[in-house]
């Protein structure tokens, strides 16, 4: 690590030793343990319900200021030698308005639904948030306060639920086995934080609370009240085993007046397991996985984008735990970049204020980001790598900590190592400082040198800083980072290197609450100015922001832009306008559109013209069991009144829900590209490009580890060579998975 991150770095470890901001006091349940066996199917009528720990949900969160909620609920609370059990009442005074469908896992989150959030630890940093709507669909996720809150809902845990709408509202029971929580395995009685939470969207998305919340605090769980008492468990062996079979049969060619290659038969079997070694240690391990992806990604439009497009992460073993690896201020870890193993192992821990993570994995490929000061590119080497990441976080004080990461991926005449130091300072209850500073160390194959203009060998430092000040009604927030023109993360997402970059931003926000039709309006925006390694500047930029929640669900927002820009030798002013509005006409109905117009740099062609860009989205629900989403995506750029392209992509997915465990999916994505090629300077490009690519898939889901998929995608195209659209590939495919708890 070079010397001159030293004094940064050593100040800022000595602060998040010295500072902690006070917890206030919080309110204590005891929880009543009873073992007697009931059926979870939303009737709370055995009588173990009416022992039970009972609190009410008293308070408006949001949009309220902690006022009187508007409809009651009422939430029982008891635990059993396995699963903690909670059930709730909720009432409702018109229980038709309420908003309920059938739908996959985890799609819950526009609907009535209620649920807990539960820190294990009682360490105000990590918590399970278990939550159900009115017919039992489950929506379960993480949260992590270490990164000011950010919610992961790719976790899927097994547990059970049942809801249904009454009279007077709707009952939902959960029982939630230990197992898939983790918590300390030292004390023989152990203090939950916890938070119920109930959903009660109308013309307001209301969120209704048993506790207070202090806005001018920057943590949640911190200011969750207690569950007491709970005793230690016996999770005995805690060993789940998946095995996995793949069947897939598929055609392409080459050219599309040509025949079909060959069929291309492929029958695979694999197996997962997960075992916990202990209440707060957990080891998975993966043999021949099935990392193929069931549903298509969502659709991105690249065009006159000069940054690689950043593609989620959807496969269960590398999302088991995935928080565990997260760092402050930078991605040092994106999965998606491992491509292909044939094997991976997985070491998942908490013990007292220690936090540790181990991955490996063998690689049949090597994928990763080459980063630059204006734009980035995918390279990919055939050849195996292994990989191996490190990862521990010390908790310090109350809200603080502190964390180092390690990355390698290596191969022949290559490799990539990543060192990290990173924390997290909170000095107040509403100012903290983050910060991440990293060393990279490259050594590159020929292939790589050639094609990206690199050295054999790459060594180069980053790091990243930023204080924040956030309150109920203002906040302000400063960085500043500096990444190494050699510095590379090939494990991880980070696309610009060779820059050093400053942020000054805030905001305000006029809250009225739940009374008034407009329940809040706020003002923000920023100013950042950005250099490459030699000095040059490369960006200036300035943007200002107006926006409001209103009736029907309503967020508007209006934005101004202006910046000056470099690219290849020359400096481009360009001024923007932004708009961009959500909201729920009706019931069943969201709707929300983007645009943005004004100057845009024509990068292909090193010059500057008019752009358009304008996204437009819904989702709807027609029936309990029918719903859809439709996107859809435009980009233009116009110079001298000409027409340089014109880009449509449409987006289209359709769900029928059968009932909770399975569904029927159907996806249409098509793109469309249009481009003048007398207006491109320095290469020849198509006049048109159209793409279709088609998904139909059959789900059946007993839990989100045991299931059956079965489908057939197909992608087609048209080129100027085409005078149609033709296949150009097809598949049928099946997957087939159970989980057995042993």
């Amino acid at each position: 690590m070079k010397r001159q991150y030293l004094p940064l770095v050593s100040t800022i470890l000595i602060s998040a030793a010295l500072g902690t901001a006070p917890i206030s006091a919080k309110q204590m349940y005891p929880v009543m343990k009873n073992n007697e066996t009931i059926t979870v199917d939303a009737n709370l009528d055995e009588g173990v319900w009416q022992q039970a720990t009972q609190i009410k949900l008293l308070y408006d969160i949001n949009p309220g200021l902690n006022t009187k909620a508007p409809v009651e609920t009422t939430a029982y609370i008891y635990e059993s030698e396995s699963s903690l059990f909670i059930g709730f009442i909720a009432k409702d005074p018109n229980p038709e308005k309420i908003r309920a469908y059938y739908r996959d896992r985890d799609t819950i989150f526009q609907d009535d639904f209620v649920g807990i959030v539960i820190d294990t630890f009682n360490d105000n940093r990590r918590g399970y948030e278990f939550f159900v709507n009115p017919f039992g669909v489950q929506g379960d996720l993480i949260k992590d306060d270490t990164q000011g809150g950010n919610e992961d809902a790719n976790w899927d845990a097994i547990w059970n639920s049942a809801g249904r709408i009454t009279e007077d509202g709707y009952i939902v029971e959960m029982e939630i086995p230990f197992s898939v929580m983790r918590f300390p395995a030292d004390l023989d009685q152990m203090n939950w934080g916890f938070q119920l939470l109930r959903i009660y969207p109308r013309d307001k998305r209301t969120v209704i609370s048993n506790s207070a919340i202090d806005r001018d605090m920057d943590c949640g769980i911190c200011q969750y009240d207690l569950l007491t008492g709970i005793s230690k468990k016996d999770q005995g062996k805690n060993l789940q085993i998946t095995p996995t079979v793949t069947y897939s049969y598929s055609e392409e060619r080459p050219e599309i007046n040509s025949p079909w290659n060959d069929a291309d038969k492929k029958a695979d079997a694999g197996v997962n397991a997960r075992w916990g070694v202990n209440d707060n240690l957990y080891l998975n391990a993966t043999l021949n996985p099935d990392f193929s992806q069931v549903e298509a990604d969502a659709a991105q439009l690249d065009i006159n984008n000069t940054f690689a497009l950043f593609v989620n992460e959807k496969r269960p073993f590398f999302l088991d735990g995935s928080d565990y690896f997260n760092t402050q201020r930078m991605n040092l870890l994106h999965t998606r970049n491992i491509n292909a193993p044939d094997y991976g192992l997985k070491l998942t821990g908490k013990t007292n204020r220690h936090t540790y993570g181990f991955l490996t994995a063998n690689d049949e490929s090597t994928t990763f980001l080459v980063p630059g000061t204006q734009g980035s590119s995918v390279a990919q080497i055939q050849q195996k790598s292994k990989i191996m990441v490190g990862r521990y976080r010390l908790d310090v004080g109350e809200t603080s900590n502190v964390g180092l990461m390690v990355t390698d991926r290596r191969g022949d005449n290559y490799s990539n190592t990543v060192t990290s130091i990173d924390g997290k300072n909170t000095i107040t209850k509403s100012d903290t400082i983050s910060y991440q500073v990293a060393h990279s160390s490259s050594d590159n194959p020929d292939s790589i040198q050639q094609e990206y203009d690199v050295d054999k060998k790459q060594t180069d430092s980053a790091y990243s800083l930023r204080y924040s000040h956030n309150t109920q009604n203002y906040g302000f927030s400063a960085s500043h980072m500096k990444y190494g023109e050699n510095f590379r993360a090939d494990l991880g997402f980070e696309s610009q290197a060779g820059i050093k970059k400053s942020i000054i931003g805030g905001y305000y926000d006029w809250r009225r609450g739940s009374s008034n039709n407009w329940s809040r309006i706020g003002v923000s925006g920023d100013w950042d100015k950005t250099y490459d390694h030699t000095g040059q500047m490369l960006e200036e930029e300035a943007e200002v922001y107006f926006n409001a929640d209103g009736p029907k669900q309503l967020f508007a927002e209006i934005g101004l832009l202006t910046r000056e820009s470099y690219w290849e030798g020359q400096y481009y002013d360009v001024n923007n306008v932004m708009t961009f509005f959500r909201f729920d006409p009706f019931d069943n109905l969201r709707v929300w559109n983007f645009i943005r117009v004004g100057d845009q740099i024509d990068y292909a062609n090193n010059r500057i013209g008019d752009g358009t860009i304008v996204e437009l989205g819904g989702n709807f629900k027609l029936g309990r069991h029918l719903n859809g989403e439709v996107n859809y995506n435009h980009r233009k750029v116009d110079v001298n009144d000409q027409n340089v392209f014109s880009a449509n992509q449409y987006d289209v997915r359709l769900n029928y829900q059968f009932n909770l465990q399975s569904y029927l999916r159907f996806i249409v994505q098509y793109t469309d590209i249009e481009r003048n090629p007398e207006m491109y300077l320095y290469e020849s490009v198509d006049r048109r490009f159209k793409g279709v690519k088609t998904e139909l898939l059959y789900a059946y889901k007993l839990n989100p580890q045991s299931l059956v998929y079965v489908g057939y995608t197909d992608r087609a195209k048209q080129t100027d060579e085409l005078e149609d659209i033709e296949k150009d590939s097809r598949k049928v495919f099946m997957k087939l998975s159970y989980a057995f708890h042993l």
